[in-house]
């Protein structure tokens, strides 16, 4: 496929400081990760990537459409870090609730419901779910309407291991599903999550320090993790 996500000089300012200055990048399918320490830019990045995020100048492209455009409302899923379900909700009543607000049919959500492994908890209300579950109804909010790209801002924060891999499998199982693959665009803090991505984008201080497949990384760096890979970019810089 062509690239989900072109962006060409991308500025942002907030509150009287630079996040993003002139910020270059592609995203093609695939789970692409964007790595880096808290308070990097992650955040506002994916923010201008669905559109609403404020920008100063320069450009950013998704699904061949200027970013924020109405055409892309149903095209782009969105994960924020703060939680969008409803904790005295049942998962089956959040994505109705949903699917609604959307314009979507019954049809969408019996999908996400299923897509995220969750058939025999929608009729559990969301407060009572295990932190994987919950992470789980969050992610079908955003699969409603099978978007063609996933935005994931931080979605395994405060998961332990076995619910992290359990997420990263299922965002592989999105992008390569045979009917409807999804970009899946994904942020983290947690270096160890660096080999989970196809590709993978360090960030730091709102730029983008190295781009590529996770090996590559490694191996251009003479480093063995993307922990000490990062480190050695840095302190080369």
């Amino acid at each position: 496929m062509n690239n989900a996500v072109e962006i060409r000089g991308l500025r942002v300012v907030r509150g009287g400081r630079t996040v993003l200055d002139g910020l270059d990048l592609e995203v093609a399918g695939g789970v692409t990760g964007l790595l880096g320490p808290s308070g990097c830019g992650k955040s506002t990045l994916m923010r201008a990537l669905v559109g609403v995020q404020q920008i100063d100048s320069g450009r950013v492209t998704v699904l061949g459409e200027d970013a924020g455009s109405p055409g892309l409302r149903h095209r782009i899923g969105y994960v924020t870090q703060a939680p969008s379900v409803y904790d005295d909700l049942t998962v089956d009543e959040n994505l109705l609730f949903f699917s609604r607000v959307l314009g979507r049919p019954r049809s969408d959500v019996d999908r996400a419901v299923e897509r995220v492994a969750l058939t025999d908890h929608r009729d559990q209300v969301v407060g009572r779910l295990s932190g994987g579950q919950r992470s789980r109804a969050n992610l079908a909010v955003a699969l409603l309407g099978e978007p063609e790209l996933l935005v994931l801002d931080e979605p395994t924060v405060g998961l332990d291991p076995v619910l992290r891999r359990d997420l990263w499998a299922l965002f592989h199982q999105l992008a390569d599903d045979p009917d409807h693959p999804a970009a899946v665009f994904v942020s983290s803090h947690v270096m160890d999550e660096a080999d989970r991505c196809d590709t993978l984008l360090l960030m730091r201080e709102g730029a983008i320090i190295a781009s590529g497949p996770p090996e590559e990384i490694r191996r251009s760096t003479g480093e063995r993790d993307i922990e000490s890979a990062f480190l050695k970019i840095v302190e080369s810089a």
